[in-house]
């Protein structure tokens, strides 16, 4: 592994940065550091990545705004490729809405309800961006990104591709895609409804009001696990006895079981266990497997 980051290294020259921490650039706020840091700026940045990485096995991790993963202590042994504020340009033409794959989902909602355009309103519960939002088909109060989505422009860095796929292409089902960890989601179009932008930004207002009312701040990466069919992950671990449960630095919200909060300089590792421990107490207690929805990254890879 270190000859192919070293050479992966050379390859990116000024683009990379070595030993960077990332844990940091995640709404946990916790975890450790990668090998290589590339921060994706634009077109001539995308050109170059897909230039050095094909033809090295150097495991890559795209990081948005971080809010569905968790970075273990012992860091990413690999390619980090962060994407930034340059590729989060939104335009909007008649009820065709084109996102770059780092323009945060909130912005998305807004921009786009006081265009007068309406769909979107749920993704402004959303802390993410859109390129990881299509890649786990996010969603919330009834709706998923894949009843908007028409297409999205995927490069590939393992396989040195750039192409636009359609979304019955991308195999969507619940908080999934077919979109694999070496994919940047540079760009998305969305098909939204003419509507009354006065009633889409009261709307905004009432999914804002519901999440602080219902869901904790702090650091934490939203919901853990997802919700198995009829019914919902929180109640399965209230009932199971675990709110407030603590591990180390990592505790279950008191305010909704379904999250999972580190404390300042706190552990990932930590966070970890928590998870796995609640999986096994759901499973013993109640006979229900959970599944976790967030990216664990970097705990089996060392």
């Amino acid at each position: 592994m270190g000859a192919a980051i070293d050479a992966l290294a050379g390859r990116l020259k000024d683009l990379a940065e070595r030993d960077v921490p990332i844990g940091p650039l995640t709404t946990y706020r916790v975890g450790g550091r990668a090998a290589l840091l590339a921060e994706v700026r634009g077109e001539a940045d995308l050109v170059t990545l897909l230039g050095a990485v094909p033809g090295l096995e150097v495991p890559v991790l795209v990081l948005g705004k971080g809010s569905n993963l968790l970075v273990a202590d012992s860091g990413w042994p690999g390619l980090c490729v962060r994407i930034g504020d340059k590729l989060a340009a939104l335009d909007i033409e008649a009820s065709r809405v084109t996102a770059g794959g780092g323009t945060p989902y909130p912005v998305l909602a807004r921009r786009s309800a006081a265009a007068g355009l309406v769909g979107m309103e749920w993704a402004v519960g959303i802390p993410g961006s859109v390129g990881g939002a299509v890649r786990m088909n996010a969603g919330g109060h009834g709706a998923e990104t894949s009843e908007r989505l028409r297409s999205a422009r995927l490069v590939d860095l393992r396989a040195g591709s750039d192409r636009e796929v359609a979304v019955g292409d991308l195999h969507m089902s619940y908080r999934h895609s077919s979109i694999s960890g070496s994919e940047i989601v540079v760009e998305a179009v969305f098909a939204l409804e003419q509507g009354d932008p006065e009633e889409a930004e009261e709307r905004i207002g009432e999914i804002v009001r519901w999440r602080r009312e219902n869901q904790p701040g702090g650091q934490n990466a939203g919901s853990v696990f997802t919700n198995p069919e009829g019914d919902s992950a929180g109640r399965l671990i209230e009932e199971a006895g675990l709110k407030g449960l603590s591990i180390g630095s990592a505790s279950v919200s008191a305010k909704h079981a379904n999250f999972i909060q580190a404390e300042p300089g706190g552990s990932a590792d930590d966070v970890r266990r928590l998870v796995e421990r609640v999986r096994e107490v759901v499973r013993d207690r109640l006979g229900v497997e959970l599944s976790v929805e967030v990216q664990m990254v970097g705990f089996d890879a060392h």
